[in-house]
């Protein structure tokens, strides 16, 4: 039944053009609902973030690299 009422709200909106008014007030309901992390909470999980990035980084170098020794030792110069 929801999935009706959706679809005839989203064909009613689609008949009568955007309504940036609405689109807006919408928005601001959105963005209340939202829970925003703390100072600390952001800080680490950015820094968990950058760490799972260098470890990443790093294990690709070392494959690549060791794949590049092996192919070197298997072709030749």
């Amino acid at each position: 039944m929801a999935k009706k009422d959706e679809a005839q709200e989203t064909q009613e909106i689609a008949a009568s053009g955007f309504d940036p008014v609405g689109f807006l007030k919408d928005t601001r309901e959105e963005l209340d609902k939202v829970v925003w992390p703390s100072r600390q909470q952001l800080i680490s999980e950015s820094l968990a973030v950058l760490l799972m990035v260098i470890l990443s980084a790093s294990l690709i170098y070392l494959v690549d690299n060791f794949f590049n020794w092996g192919a070197g030792k298997v072709f030749g110069p």
